[in-house]
């Protein structure tokens, strides 16, 4: 999952960020509302979710959450809001939020939370995703390949999910970058054939295949008979 983080608070923000990068998440952190209208400008639609701060130098977060809804975008966001009164959470609601949290909070809450906002945007009613014999749960964090635990690293678990997102959707190297990585690091498109050879080798008994699609990327499908021990090349 990409996410813009948007926190003027440092001590508050460095947490949040380690903790969804630590969790193999793209995260770009703007700590002001001219600095999240850039990163939301520069990131176009790639951004999966928006944690959004409400009190902001420069700006009010208000007024960026008026400007995604603006234009139709159906972009996740959940605002993060030190104001408890019910009036204001209604008109957060009322504005285009899709969740928020009342500060202080707990990180646990803050990530099903997330989840659950992400879900509802692409139609799903629960974190767990199965395609052949490989089963992903996203609240867990947990993969299995035919009833068995695999042992993914934080980055190859995020990979994972987005191909299982839309299996028999080609993603491009760029594509995935874009989900894997945020705007301030500067990774090579070998990072991704990287992290794609980690990850055929690891889901092989899943009855799915990491297919290479010459020249667009990668797409996630079912394994077949005709498959070379699954690993779709």
């Amino acid at each position: 999952m990409r996410l813009l983080l948007v926190e003027d608070n440092e001590d508050l923000g460095d947490a949040l960020e380690r903790h969804f990068r630590a969790d193999g998440h793209a995260v770009d952190w703007a700590r002001a509302a001219p600095e999240a209208e850039d990163y939301l400008h520069a990131g176009g639609g790639g951004y999966d979710l928006v944690v959004l701060d409400i009190m902001l130098p420069g700006g009010d977060g208000r007024q960026i959450l008026q400007q995604i809804r603006a234009g139709e975008n159906d972009l996740p966001v959940l605002v993060l809001t030190a104001r408890s009164q019910v009036t204001d959470r209604v008109h957060l609601l009322d504005l285009g939020a899709d969740d928020y949290m009342t500060k202080p909070f707990d990180v646990a809450e803050l990530d099903a939370r997330c989840r659950a906002v992400v879900r509802r945007r692409h139609g799903m009613a629960q974190s767990l995703v199965q395609v052949g014999a490989l089963e992903l749960d996203a609240a867990a964090s947990t993969v299995t390949a035919a009833g068995q635990p695999l042992d993914l690293r934080s980055r190859e678990l995020r990979l994972l999910e987005v191909l299982l997102s839309s299996p028999g959707q080609v993603f491009s190297k760029a594509q995935l970058m874009d989900k894997l990585f945020g705007l301030a690091e500067d990774p090579s498109e070998n990072a991704i054939e990287v992290y794609i050879g980690r990850l055929r080798r690891k889901i092989h008994n899943g009855g799915v295949v990491i297919e290479t699609v010459r020249g667009l990327g990668y797409r996630l499908r079912e394994a077949t008979p005709e498959d070379d021990r699954g690993n779709g090349e």
